[in-house]
């Protein structure tokens, strides 16, 4: 095996053991995630979550909180990019596009409903 496999193929693993270490509560709560791609170039990585993650509301929590650990903790990587089952996609190097991830108290503007409900809080 050439050290550029060997290389690639570390990178995957250390991406795949960091996935299940950091955010078991994935597969806990039904859902899945798996890679689809590595740019080792590019430092680019994607993230397909299915499963229970697809359509939940918490979704673009749990991709925020991935991009940010997975850009510290494995320093080849400076760019995430996750798709959910349902075809949407979060790009997370920063910029426009896509969704952004609300939290519990943070005012988007407009009444949708009661000043009361915060909406759910993140399983982690």
């Amino acid at each position: 095996m050439s050290t550029e496999t060997e290389d690639a193929n570390d990178l995957r693993e250390r991406i795949t053991n960091f996935l299940r270490r950091n955010f078991p509560q994935i597969q806990m709560h039904g859902g899945s995630a798996a890679i689809e791609e590595i740019d080792r170039e590019e430092g680019s990585v994607t993230i397909r979550l299915g499963g229970a993650c697809s359509g939940c509301g918490i979704s673009p929590m749990t991709i925020q909180a991935i991009k940010t650990r997975m850009t510290k903790e494995i320093p080849e990587i400076n760019e995430v990019t996750a798709r959910t089952g349902m075809d949407q996609q979060e790009g997370m190097s920063g910029g426009s596009g896509g969704m952004s991830p609300s939290f519990p108290g943070e005012s988007r503007g407009g009444d949708v409903g009661g000043d009361e409900d915060e909406g759910p809080e993140a399983p982690f």
